[in-house]
Formats: structure tokens, sequence, C-alpha cells
């Protein structure tokens, strides 16, 4: 059993925005106890077309009927995620504030006892609220 690493994405196509975000990541949480994901509020073929070749690079799960997206409590896309292995939310942020998913990674970082990335880089979205959930 591991932590859980999550990057959610809002199923639409400026979701795609947030694949370098999530690849930066979990470059560097992808040797340390935890795993990395992608999670995309959505059937596989819109996950494909999201990730293009992120998708055979990193772990992704597909949530077509938002259960998980829904079981995390979130409300808001894209979202960074840190579980505990017993399913328990650790840290969370919601749309994209590079600081606060800054503080997900330092909890990750924490926890795994590992160097923590920088989350924020260059081209990188501006920070905005996101998207509802039931509207990503």
């Amino acid at each position: 059993m591991f932590h859980l690493c999550l990057v959610v994405l809002p199923a639409r196509p400026e979701g795609a925005a947030w694949v370098p975000v999530g690849e930066r990541i979990f470059k560097t949480f992808g040797d340390a106890d935890c795993h990395c994901a992608f999670v995309v509020p959505a059937g596989e073929a819109v996950a494909r077309r999201m990730l293009g070749g992120a998708e055979q690079r990193v772990m992704t799960f597909v949530d077509p009927d938002t259960a998980v997206v829904s079981s995390l409590g979130l409300e808001r896309l894209p979202a960074f995620v840190h579980l505990r292995q017993d399913t328990t939310v650790v840290a969370a942020s919601e749309g994209w504030d590079p600081h606060d998913w800054q503080r997900v990674a330092r909890e990750v970082g924490k926890a795994m006892a590992w160097t923590v990335p920088e989350v924020a880089g260059p081209g990188d979205p501006r920070p905005s609220r996101g998207w509802p959930v039931s509207g990503a």
C-alpha cells in the first residue's frame, strides 16, 4: 500500500494544460514511496485525447461517473490531492493556484521524506478557480 499523489484534470480540452504540471510533479515523486496518477472524470477516449503521450508514461484513472472525484470531496478542477494508504485526504488544492499546489507538494514531500518539486513552471496556465466538477 502506498500513498497516492493525484492530479485530477477537468474533462475538457483546457484540462490538457495541466498535464505538464502533473508530469513535473510526478517526475520528482515517481521514485518516492507513493504512486502518482492522473484522474480524468470521463471515459477512456477523452482521457487519451487529453493526455496525449503522457497516457503511456503515467498511471491514469478514468472516472466517468465522477465517483472518485466526489468521494474525494472535490468541487473544482483541476485539483492536486495527496491520499494516505487508508484513503484519508492529507492535503488537497482545488483550482489552479500554484502556491497552494506547492503546499500540497510539500505535504507529500514531508510524508515521503522526499525532495519537493517546484510545481510552477514557465508556460503554465494563469491561476484560476478552475471549473466546477459538474461542468468539468
